[in-house]
């Protein structure tokens, strides 16, 4: 797949792998959570696949009963509780593959650590509508997550991923998730985004593993 300019790239999907080595981490019920959307702006790509991170935390601040402002670190907020937590809700202004800079920009802001933020985005190799929930690794060619962890200097934050499937025959992926969702599975895009919400709700109060246990089984 040739690359394109990342100022100008809405898709995410180069990278390379990386090793799983890291623990996830273990919360008090003071800690606050970072919960970031992944997506790109605009209302063109609004119900692209791409666009499920944004879509669960849309939900997740119909929950919280707020709205969105602007930040400096170029992204829409919303502070609030959710699942008895302290969080801040993010979507980035940017496109998906500049994720890094706003996200890196509210962890300093915050002071949120690393660990303690949360990732909700499409998964190219989960079926679709599957929901997995992990701590560390790589980018698997997501270039949202790798402009995150370039920027953070670390890969150890947590990630919701919404499965999306592969594209049929020889699309292009990058074609693939800038496109929305089939008619045919269109319907079922609204349970499954609120079961991405749900599992977000559980990490934040329950941690990851028993989260696993539940949406894993899913």
């Amino acid at each position: 797949m040739t690359a394109t300019p990342a100022s100008t790239d809405p898709g995410g999907t180069e990278g390379t792998t990386q090793k799983v080595t890291a623990r996830a981490p273990e919360w008090s019920p003071e800690d606050a959570a970072l919960v970031v959307g992944l997506g790109n702006p605009g209302s063109s790509y609004a119900g692209n696949r791409h666009n499920v991170g944004f879509q669960a935390v849309d939900l997740l601040a119909e929950r919280m009963a707020g709205r969105f402002k602007a930040h400096k670190a170029r992204a829409h907020v919303l502070e609030g509780r959710l699942a008895g937590r302290r969080t801040v809700l993010a979507k980035p202004f940017t496109y998906m593959n500049l994720s890094g800079a706003p996200v890196a920009g509210l962890h300093r802001y915050y002071g949120v650590p690393a660990e303690h933020i949360v990732v909700v985005h499409d998964e190219l190799d989960l079926p679709f509508g599957a929901v997995r929930l992990k701590f560390g690794g790589g980018d698997n060619g997501h270039n949202g997550l790798r402009s995150i962890t370039t920027a953070l200097g670390t890969r150890d934050y947590l990630r919701v991923r919404f499965g999306i499937g592969r594209p049929p025959g020889r699309q292009d992926p990058a074609d693939y998730v800038l496109h929305d969702f089939r008619s045919a599975d269109r319907a079922d895009v609204a349970v499954l985004v609120d079961r991405a919400a749900d599992a977000v709700e559980s990490l934040l109060a329950h941690g990851l593993e028993p989260s696993q246990n539940v949406f894993h089984a899913l």
